[in-house]
């Protein structure tokens, strides 16, 4: 059994008859997806979307959230999810898109906070905020399901709309917007979204200073001044989150889960373990046992 977290590509949301999706959009009237989203997985695609009704629990990464109307979700790739729990009568609309599909329009999704790996990612909208996002994603579902010669240039324009008109919305609960960074905060921001990539197989500092041309010295005096967090730390961090989530899976052994980490043997992937929580790997796992 291999120790790997699926990645779900968009097409398996969509219905079979589809074909390969770089555009998805899901409401109350959709057909839902069979996958196994209640344990761990990954995705390909971004995606934004809004609580109608009914309750929901998603976990991104180790963070829970618990949704309910008026709920705006904003995923990456970047990261872990989890949807263990939905309630009977839950609705909503989302909205799936890959970063190729938007890219072609010259727009950087990295650009915007909310997509980052260690952002905030449900927020619940004051009354007006949703219904001026809910009305926005009606007509993305109308301009979706309707037939047109330029529907991909429609739905790419809408989604433009969608992301500006979520980003002000984010800034204002979690703080200004990122204006004008500076020469550090953008190596930062580089270096966290390299890490994302490559964190299970390089953790050498001189790999990451090496993709960024500048030393690794540099490299660790400017995330720690642009974060307040050392770059071995970001590295570490990474590491640990794909860890503790594997660890939650009995059906994996704690051998597997230090080799797809790129551990050299179970007892290195243990003293890292130990080192960065305080407790063993089968001792993390004893402890979420007992309390699941």
């Amino acid at each position: 059994m291999t120790a790997a977290i699926p990645v779900f590509q968009l097409g398996a949301l969509a219905a079979p008859a589809q074909k390969p999706a770089a555009v998805l959009f899901l409401g109350p009237n959709s057909t839902a997806p069979h996958l196994p989203i209640n344990l761990p997985y990954r995705s390909d695609y971004y995606k934004i979307g809004i609580v109608l009704s009914g309750s929901a629990r998603l976990q991104v990464n180790l963070e829970t959230y618990e949704l309910g109307p008026n709920s705006l979700m904003v995923l990456s790739p970047y990261v872990i999810k989890q949807w263990p729990y939905f309630s009977a009568d839950f609705d909503g609309l989302s909205l799936f898109f890959t970063k190729e599909f938007v890219a072609t329009s010259g727009l950087n999704l990295d650009a915007f906070a909310f997509f980052e790996r260690d952002a905030r990612h449900v927020f619940t909208l004051p009354p007006a905020e949703a219904a001026d996002m809910t009305t926005l994603l009606r007509t993305i579902e109308q301009k979706y399901d309707a037939p047109h010669a330029y529907r991909e240039e429609i739905l790419r324009s809408l989604i433009h709309i969608l992301l500006h008109e979520t980003a002000p919305i984010y800034s204002a609960q979690h703080g200004a917007a990122k204006t004008g960074q500076t020469r550090s905060q953008l190596i930062a921001a580089d270096f966290k979204k390299l890490v994302n990539t490559h964190y299970a197989t390089e953790r050498s500092l001189a790999f990451y200073a090496d993709k960024l041309c500048i030393s690794p010295k540099h490299l660790a005096e400017t995330v720690k001044q642009a974060t307040g967090k050392r770059a071995v730390a970001w590295l570490a961090e990474a590491v640990l989150l794909e860890a503790h989530v594997l660890l939650q899976n009995p059906a994996l052994a704690i051998g597997q889960i230090a080799e797809a980490l790129h551990f050299a043997d179970q007892s290195a992937f243990g003293r890292f373990f130990r080192n960065n929580t305080g407790v063993s790997p089968a001792g993390y796992r004893h402890t979420v046992a007992r309390t699941s």
